[in-house]
């Protein structure tokens, strides 16, 4: 068949098509508005210029030491600049960020530093000892660089070759600015717990981190310049991709090293905070302030939450303080949240209560997700529109990663039939909304980290004294959700009890993983033996 005469004659060059990439937002902004306020933190304050000047210098000084295309920087590092400016140096020089999540301990770092071949890593002195263990067990060692930081109360602790601003004066402010050759490119790697065996490392590439970060645009109706504070960890999802957003519309990034409720209110009232994201947790931290540290504020301030829906009565003492919220969903694989609950003018004379229940529904699909579909996982046909079947979470789109690192039967396993598995089941409603109603894989969402219930269990049953283990999630007020292990203890070991088996899993896990309840008793189980956590679930629920 001959081409169609809109297919002759008319190439793709570069005068018609280049790679979509963040990195043309920060560029574009330091252009147009130099002298406009980008960071925020502490005593510093640095407009688009600079920070886009201290940007080509880290990918500079990154080549200058070595580093090539496809090398992998990672970061451990809290909500500060150098973490901003890490989103836009290294994908600059052609490197992929791989942001760590803080809370890990030397062994989960370790693994994810050898597994993602690390070349560099910048590191917090916070942090220091933990990154120290972790490349201590490495047989490459990465370049470690220190980023001090004059907010953090402990000072500096030096474990690298040199600290981070010794490392921008060896690069060039004018380091030229170059796009990616292909869009396809990897631009991040996320580490993901998933439920069984080693963390996963999601890939993402140029185009979707482009896209996703124009989709947070779209749903909130950003406007130019926003005041964003930055209470979601940027290890997360890479911030849900907002250093990238908040760079496109010219905004202001101002760090929260730690999330405090008091500061969070502060900050909102002094300078002008007008959004920020997080999981329940921060909603209820503002909520239960008491009312000295509560402040006043009369411009609008909006905030995106996800994870376990937040609670009718947390929705609405936020929305009394003047601060109106948007649920999103999503996951890792998807370059954080790809669906919203958008919202409808008609729904603003409802009840509080009704309002509030609508919110907590996950919604509809980002701009830049091109399907979603809640199926029966047998044989992939949608579920009825009922609010009622349950089903599973499907999704297409240029905002799903390019796949698990190093794991191509995980990958397959995950995009088979040209959809994203994402194994949260759900309703859909009439009016086409989705609503989650369990994990599949009993993932637990405790602050927004995902915690796998079979590293837990191992944990627990590493304990000389138990003889079965279960963990479920248990709903949780402060945290959306906490683990909570069911036990069952070897003959003659009755003494054993609630602390020691949590101290126990403190000792091998990160702190947040470890069971914040452990009950003593016989698990129910299928005639095959096989332990009924849905049952355990509703034990947990009404604890």
């Amino acid at each position: 068949m001959n081409p169609s005469i809109f297919e002759q004659g008319l190439p793709q060059t570069p005068a018609n098509y280049v790679a979509l990439s963040p990195l043309t937002f920060i560029e574009r902004s330091a252009a147009i508005y130099p002298d406009y306020p980008a960071v925020v933190h502490g005593d510093i304050r640095r407009d688009w210029a600079t920070t886009w000047a201290r940007c080509r210098r880290l990918a500079s000084a990154l080549l200058a030491r070595g580093l090539q295309t496809g090398d992998t920087v990672a970061a451990m590092l809290p909500n500060v600049p150098a973490m901003f400016e890490a989103h836009f140096g290294v994908p600059l020089a052609g490197c992929v960020l791989n942001t760590l999540n803080i809370r890990l301990d030397a062994e989960a770092i370790a693994y994810m530093l050898e597994h993602g071949e690390a070349r560099a890593v910048l590191v917090d002195p916070e942090f220091s000892e933990v990154i120290e263990a972790a490349v201590a067990k490495l047989a490459r060692k990465p370049l470690i660089i220190d980023v001090d930081d004059a907010e953090y109360a402990g000072g500096p602790r030096r474990i690298g070759e040199l600290e981070y601003e010794a490392l921008l004066a060896e690069g060039d402010p004018e380091h030229p600015y170059r796009l990616p050759d292909d869009e396809w490119q990897a631009i991040s790697l996320n580490y993901t717990s998933g439920t069984t065996g080693k963390p996963k490392g999601v890939v993402y590439h140029h185009r979707g981190a482009y896209l996703n970060a124009v989709s947070n645009l779209l749903e909130w109706a950003m406007p130019h310049h926003p005041v964003y504070l930055w209470t979601l960890p940027m290890f997360h999802c890479n911030g849900w991709c907002f250093p990238w957003t908040i760079a496109a519309h010219a905004g202001v990034n101002v760090c929260l090293r730690r999330v405090e409720a008091g500061r969070v209110m502060d900050l909102i009232a002094d300078e002008g905070v007008t959004h920020f994201s997080g999981a329940p947790i921060i909603l209820n931290g503002l909520v239960n302030l008491p009312d000295e540290q509560k402040r006043d504020f009369d411009h609008p301030v909006k905030v995106t939450t996800a994870g376990a829906p937040p609670p009718a009565s947390v929705i609405a003492g936020v929305e009394a303080l003047g601060i109106e919220v948007t649920h999103v969903y999503g996951l890792t694989e998807v370059y954080g949240p790809v669906t919203v609950c958008a919202w409808h003018e008609a729904w603003n004379a409802l009840p509080p209560e009704e309002r509030a229940r609508l919110k907590a529904r996950q919604g509809v699909r980002y701009h830049m997700l091109e399907a979603l579909c809640v199926v029966d996982p047998e044989n992939l046909e949608p579920v009825p529109k009922d609010g009622t079947t349950v089903g599973e979470i499907l999704m297409r789109g240029n905002n799903v990663m390019k796949g698990y690192l190093k794991n191509e039967d995980a990958t397959r396993e995950a995009l088979a039939g040209g959809w994203y598995h994402t194994g949260d089941l759900a309703v859909w409603h009439a009016d086409g909304y989705l609503e989650i109603k369990d994990r599949a894989k009993d993932i637990i969402i405790s602050g927004g980290e995902n915690i796998s219930t079979i590293e837990v269990e191992d944990a627990i049953y590493a304990h000389p004294a138990v003889e079965e283990a279960a963990v479920v999630a248990r709903p949780d007020e402060k945290w959306g959700e906490t683990p909570c292990a069911f036990v069952k203890l070897k003959a003659g070991c009755e003494d054993v009890g609630e602390a020691e088996i949590i101290a126990h899993c403190r000792e091998r896990l990160a702190h947040f993983k470890a069971p914040k309840t452990v009950i003593f008793t016989e698990l129910p189980k299928t005639s095959t033996g096989k332990i009924q956590k849905f049952v355990l679930r509703e034990k947990a629920r009404n604890r």
